[in-house]
């Protein structure tokens, strides 16, 4: 998977908005409180995948999936441009496998979601998300769950202090390859603001 993602990652052509050559989602910072950055996101066209299992398992197994929609899983047998982050949200409803997770890849700009060719796998949805505005924090090293949860905890307590008000649960984003170096890597968690 290492090495798929490094293919990906060096296939990506030059974009607006970049992290170590691929493409992101555009957002403008609006402000920095408490060691946060509250950022409005444009709307975006996305696929996702909803899979059951453990955080780490979910990701490695949705990844799976929608990478193989981008490889030319789909209707027209198209080659799409992976972005970065991939996103990783928990969901609320819990399945006989465990607690279930929805993985979203965000396509390329140019891909509105009328042009995006069908997936071959009915898993997969396409969806086009509102403009948003999210309070973020970023960390490096490796994206562990108690990474995550101590990070989630102080997106909270950042919006508690700013007197922010947020929506729904942690949306985690991960921007590297699995085998980059803890230091090089770039991990957001991030919450909806009202």
């Amino acid at each position: 998977m290492a090495a798929l993602i490094l293919a990906l990652g060096l296939a990506t052509g030059a974009r607006a908005e970049m992290y170590k050559g691929t493409e992101t989602p555009a957002y403008r910072v609006e402000q920095v409180v408490n060691g946060a950055e509250v950022r409005a996101y444009g709307p975006s066209v996305v696929a996702e995948v909803t899979v059951a299992g453990s955080r780490s398992g979910a990701a490695n197994a949705g990844f799976r999936v929608l990478a193989g929609y981008i490889f030319g899983g789909n209707d027209d047998s198209a080659k799409i441009a992976m972005t970065t982050p991939v996103a990783q949200v928990p969901d609320t409803a819990a399945t006989s496998g465990g607690k279930e997770w929805t993985i979203r890849f965000t396509m390329p700009a140019q891909w509105s979601l009328d042009r995006l060719p069908a997936a071959r796998d009915s898993r997969i949805r396409m969806i086009e998300t509102p403009p948003r505005r999210m309070l973020v924090v970023t960390f490096s090293g490796r994206p562990t769950d108690a990474a995550l949860a101590e990070a989630s905890d102080r997106l909270h307590a950042a919006a508690r202090a700013a007197g922010l008000q947020t929506t729904g649960v942690p949306e985690y984003m991960f921007y590297d390859a699995p085998f980059t170096l803890p230091w090089n890597r770039r991990n957001e968690v991030a919450l909806a603001l009202r």
